[in-house]
C-alpha cells in the first residue's frame, strides 16, 4: 500500500508514468469510465476547498466509483474532539482510498501511519500540496511539451504557499530549470526550501521584488494569492494582499509563448482582463486537475486499464 504525502514520494520515472497516464485519460476518458466500479473515495476536508475537493470527487465519479466524506471540520466528529488518527481508522472501514486536507502541517503523514487504505495529502497547512503540483506539471507538460529547460517565475506568497513549495521540490529534479522568486521580503521562500532544495542541488534562482522587471525572461509565470488564513496579523495581510497584480501592461512584457498558471482561487492578483489572453491557462489547469487525480487514484489502488 502506498500513500502520496509529498511530490517526492514519487520517483521521476513514476512521476512521468503518472503524467503519461493522465494524458491518456484526457484523450480516452471513456476507456476509464468503469475502472473504479465498486470503489469509494473518502474526501476528508478539514479546511474549505472548491477545486481540490470537487476535482477528487469528479475524478472518482469519472472512474465509475463513489464518494463519501465531509467538507469542513465542523461537519465531522472533529467538532466533538475526535483525533485525526481515530477518524482515519474509522474511515478505513468505509472507503478504499482517502484524500485529506488539514490546516496542520504533517497531518496527512500522521493519518497515513494509522490508515489501512492509501492516503493522499490534499494540502496540509503551509507545507505541501502534492496533487496541485501534479496538476501544475501536467499543465506545463501538455502545453509546453516539456518539464525541462524552463525558466519559471513564482510570484506572490512564497512563504506560506504550499503549492509553491511542492512545485519547487518537483521541478528541481528536472534539468536546466531556473527559478525566479518574486515576492516582498516578508513573503520570500522559507530557508528550508532555499537551502535544502535550491542551494543544495545547485539550482539557479534569483529573488526579485518587481514582477515587471523579470517578465521578459519567463517561460512560465506561476501566480499565487496572499493567503489571509495564513496571517496572524490582519494589518500585515492588508498591506501585502495587493502587492502584485498581473494586468495587460505587464502581460505585454511577456514572451509570446508564456504560460500563466494559478492554483486558484484568485482574489486581486490577476486582473479579469487577463483571462482573455491565450497565455492565461489557469482554467485549463483546473481541468487538468481532474485527469491527474484520476491517474493518481488508479495508481495508488493498483488498477490497470488496457
Amino acid at each position: 500500500m502506498r500513500h502520496l504525502i509529498s511530490p517526492m514520494d514519487l520517483s521521476v520515472k513514476e512521476l512521468d508514468d503518472l503524467l503519461d497516464l493522465a494524458c491518456d485519460i484526457e484523450k480516452n476518458i471513456d476507456k476509464y469510465s468503469h475502472a473504479c466500479s465498486g470503489k469509494k473515495i473518502a474526501t476528508l476536508f478539514y479546511e474549505p476547498s472548491t477545486r481540490t475537493r470537487l476535482s477528487f470527487e469528479a475524478a472518482m465519479i469519472n472512474l465509475g466509483g463513489q464518494v463519501l466524506g465531509f467538507s469542513s471540520a465542523d461537519s465531522s466528529s472533529a467538532a466533538k474532539g475526535e483525533s485525526l488518527s481515530d477518524t482515519i481508522r474509522v474511515v478505513s472501514c468505509y472507503a478504499d482510498i482517502a484524500a485529506i486536507r488539514h490546516p496542520k502541517e504533517g497531518a496527512a503523514l500522521v493519518a497515513s501511519a494509522k490508515s489501512n487504505i492509501p492516503v493522499i495529502n490534499a494540502g496540509d497547512g503551509g507545507h505541501q500540496h502534492p496533487t496541485q503540483t501534479l496538476t501544475d506539471l501536467l499543465t506545463i507538460k501538455s502545453l509546453k511539451g516539456r518539464l525541462d529547460n524552463i525558466t519559471i517565475g513564482l510570484c506572490g506568497d512564497l512563504k506560506f504557499g504550499r503549492t509553491v513549495h511542492s512545485l519547487i521540490n518537483a521541478l528541481a529534479r528536472y534539468s536546466n530549470i531556473k527559478f525566479i522568486l518574486i515576492s516582498p521580503k516578508e513573503l520570500r521562500v522559507p530557508d528550508y526550501i532555499r537551502d535544502n532544495v535550491l542551494k543544495a542541488n545547485n539550482i539557479p534562482y534569483v529573488e526579485a521584488d518587481k514582477l515587471e522587471d523579470v517578465m521578459p525572461e519567463l517561460d512560465i509565470l506561476y501566480m499565487t494569492r496572499v493567503q489571509r488564513e495564513r496571517f496572524f496579523n490582519e494589518e500585515d495581510y492588508i498591506r501585502m494582499k495587493d502587492y502584485y497584480i498581473l494586468d495587460k501592461p505587464k502581460m505585454e512584457l511577456g514572451k509570446e509563448d508564456l504560460l500563466v498558471l494559478h492554483p486558484l482561487p484568485r482574489v486581486n492578483e490577476i486582473a479579469p482582463e487577463v483571462d482573455d489572453d491565450p497565455r492565461a491557462v489557469y482554467f485549463k489547469q483546473a481541468q487538468y486537475g481532474v485527469y491527474v487525480r484520476m491517474a493518481l487514484i488508479l495508481t495508488l489502488l493498483g488498477i490497470k486499464v488496457d
